[in-house]
């Protein structure tokens, strides 16, 4: 049995899978801001579901941010009282075996890519496109974390050809500005279009409305993607976070992307992903390996 922790800012939800069948799903609230709150709903959650089935199982987590493979401590977290703490040490001794931690996208990418729109799929890259914007790396069925635990993390790039309607460059909680996720991610797509029109909507109204401001994102979803492919050349490309339910990226996107890819045709796909809001602690849960 494999047990996947998806550790988010404001619920923390497991999931247990026997071969490759889910036999129970829990969910519960995050202790926000109380590290050792954190470590300890986790351990209840994995006790109360071994407890539940009788057996044990292997522990695998996605949480939004790394572990750095320079200190070994958490980085890059916007759940910020993780950051520079030992977290998958601490979670080994709470649990009492080895687990894996990894990215919340990369957890995306592994689920899509193992059993989901990306399957049997050689280089896959999935996009979080939500309150945040986040991608992971999966080849050949195994996460790439990369060198400094950031592959994938194309979110903090800044947009790619910037044009006047693009400026002035937003603010990026990160520190910079101009970073793809001002841009993409929902709350981008809401100030964009009150910024244009002074009507501000809920990222999913103006999907609704389909007019120049969804046009405006699918040109920058093309601009961004297509510097993707142009560096990792995946053979598909799956969308998740909220607004991979918008139907017309599927069709648009593609259509504009080839401007900006530095080949004569593009056989990447763009898929819409098939888990939803289950993918990433699907993915947590096949960070180890199928027997």
């Amino acid at each position: 049995m494999r047990i996947g922790i998806d550790l988010g800012g404001t619920k923390i939800e497991a999931i247990a899978i026997d071969g490759t069948r889910e036999v129970l799903r829990r969910r519960v609230d995050t202790p926000r801001g109380d590290y050792t709150a954190t470590i300890a709903t986790v351990r209840e959650l994995v006790s109360a579901i071994e407890r539940e089935l009788g057996t044990t199982g292997t522990v695998g987590i996605g949480i939004p941010g790394a572990i750095s493979p320079a200190t070994g401590l958490v980085k890059n977290a916007n759940s910020t009282w993780l950051i520079g703490q030992p977290l998958d040490r601490d979670l080994a001794r709470a649990l009492d075996r080895p687990v894996r931690v990894t990215n919340d996208a990369n957890c995306f990418a592994l689920s899509e890519a193992t059993d989901g729109a990306a399957q049997g799929a050689h280089i896959v890259f999935g996009v979080i496109l939500g309150t945040g914007v986040g991608g992971g790396i999966v080849i050949d069925g195994q996460v790439l974390a990369g060198a400094n635990a950031i592959a994938g993390e194309w979110g903090h790039n800044p947009l790619p050809a910037p044009a006047a309607a693009d400026l002035p460059h937003p603010d990026c909680y990160c520190g910079r500005k101009g970073c793809i996720e001002t841009y993409l991610s929902g709350p981008g797509l809401s100030r964009d279009h009150e910024k244009r029109t002074g009507q501000r909507l809920a990222a999913e109204e103006i999907v609704a409305l389909g007019d120049e401001s969804l046009s405006r994102y699918e040109e920058r979803l093309a601009r961004a993607l297509g510097s993707v492919i142009n560096v990792l050349d995946p053979d598909v490309i799956v969308l998740g976070g909220g607004m991979s339910n918008a139907g017309r990226l599927y069709t648009e996107v593609p259509r504009l992307w080839g401007r900006y890819v530095f080949s004569d045709q593009v056989a990447t796909r763009l898929e819409r992903n098939v888990h939803g809001d289950s993918s990433g602690v699907r993915g947590a849960a096949w960070l180890w390996e199928r027997k």
